[in-house]
């Protein structure tokens, strides 16, 4: 089994909204923090969102304040980014990544904090 695998990604309107889901396998439990990245085409990857598991530690990009939601379930199992207000310039190939667990963790936004990345999920919004 894949170590993370994102599910979610779409096409939608501006203004519409997502929800993307990274399913972690038993390789990525005990991660201290988890990181939502997007890349858009012939720009950089960056950090979208991060997250102290298993706390209501959150960390936005400001592109993403007050419209992204970072978050997981119950079991830290599986890991969520709720998109809304999704604009043409949040189009971009999104990835979750996770730690070697038990790592210390200092910035979840940080990708060099992560050893483990998803195959990614595209989302694309229309004007």
């Amino acid at each position: 089994q894949a170590p993370l695998i994102e599910s979610g990604g779409g096409s939608v309107q501006a203004g519409g909204s997502l929800r993307l889901s990274c399913a972690a396998s038993r390789n990525t439990f005990g991660s201290n923090c988890m990181g939502w990245f997007r890349q858009a085409p012939g720009k950089e990857r960056e950090g979208v969102a991060g997250i102290f598991v298993g706390t209501p530690h959150t960390y936005y990009a400001d592109s993403a304040k007050g419209r992204f939601t970072i978050s997981h379930d119950d079991a830290k199992t599986t890991f969520f980014l709720q998109m809304n207000d999704l604009q043409p310039e949040d189009t971009a190939m999104y990835y979750c990544a996770a730690q070697i667990p038990l790592t210390r963790c200092v910035d979840p936004l940080r990708q060099s904090e992560y050893s483990t990345w998803g195959q990614g999920t595209l989302v694309t919004v229309s004007s």
